[in-house]
């Protein structure tokens, strides 16, 4: 099989633009071949056991297993990390979500001072990870309820040789703290159960769905437990930071506002969409 092929029989499940960008992937993550030696006819020349191992790629994703999963990574903020079935597949606009607390940090010369920041629900540990590498002077904790989460984040720390420390945690059933940190941060599951019909298969049917979904009555669970913790656990003038599901952004800047916490901003992801949400204690 070569790259033509590849896309051609992905091109079955994905559109013809995905199914390209995800052939490319396989061949530069898994073979080490460009584009430049696509162009020029390397991907005939892989071994017997390349050309097995393809066929087994091909299979996996054919089936609408994510490539992330396939190959077992992802980029983030210009570095790769390691994914599995155990943790979400990181996302363009959690980027932007890190993007925003560094730049805010950097904007208010804070990165220079010690501070200390809470990932909630970290998963690969991708947020947690960036913050401790952009923001160096930064202690970072990051929770997960999921023991299999916790392994790959510590392992995606370890490779990428930055610090930061990892516990089991619930965030339903947090500790009493008491002015513990100048933030919190967290990409909780947000996604209600009547809005699966809208999920591509490919997340559906392989990405953990105790990191993606909420009950239909309760979207804002997480966002309030977690909020409610801040109160005590957040420095005064310390701040939360939520990825959010546009749906309910208002209502979630209507809660913060009630549960006292001021200078809330929403703001808006790439594609225009109300994506993220910052309120100070």
């Amino acid at each position: 099989m070569n790259y033509q092929e590849l896309w051609r029989r992905l091109a079955q499940v994905y559109d013809e633009g995905e199914a390209k960008a995800i052939a490319r992937m396989v061949y530069e993550v898994r073979f080490n071949l460009t584009l430049s030696d696509l162009f020029i006819g390397k991907d005939t020349q892989l071994s017997a056991n390349d050309q097995a191992e393809l066929a087994e790629i091909t299979q996996r994703l054919e089936q609408q297993e994510p490539v992330q999963y396939v190959l077992g990574q992802a980029d983030f903020c210009g570095r790769t990390f390691l994914v599995n079935q155990h943790v979400l597949i990181p996302r363009p606009e959690t980027e932007e979500l890190c993007r925003w607390i560094i730049s805010e940090f950097r904007d208010e010369s804070l990165e220079f001072r010690d501070c200390s920041i809470l990932d909630i629900g970290t998963g690969s540990g991708c947020i947690a990870i960036t913050l401790a590498a952009d923001l160096p002077k930064a202690e970072v904790t990051a929770w997960d309820i999921s023991g299999e989460a916790l392994q790959v984040a510590r392992e995606n720390a370890k490779r990428l040789h930055f610090n930061v420390i990892f516990e089991l945690a619930d965030a339903l059933n947090t500790p009493l703290d008491h002015e513990r940190w100048d933030v919190i941060v967290s990409n909780p599951p947000y996604i209600c159960n009547k809005e699966r019909a809208r999920i591509e298969a490919n997340v559906l049917d392989h990405e953990p769905h105790t990191a993606l979904f909420v009950p239909d009555d309760s979207p804002l669970l997480f966002y309030s437990a977690i909020a409610q913790y801040g109160l005590t656990a957040l420095k005064t003038g310390g701040r939360l930071y939520f990825e959010i599901n546009p749906l309910y952004a208002q209502e979630l800047a209507e809660m913060l506002s009630m549960m006292s916490y001021h200078d809330i901003e929403i703001k808006n992801d790439t594609y225009g969409k109300q994506r993220m949400i910052r309120a100070r204690r």
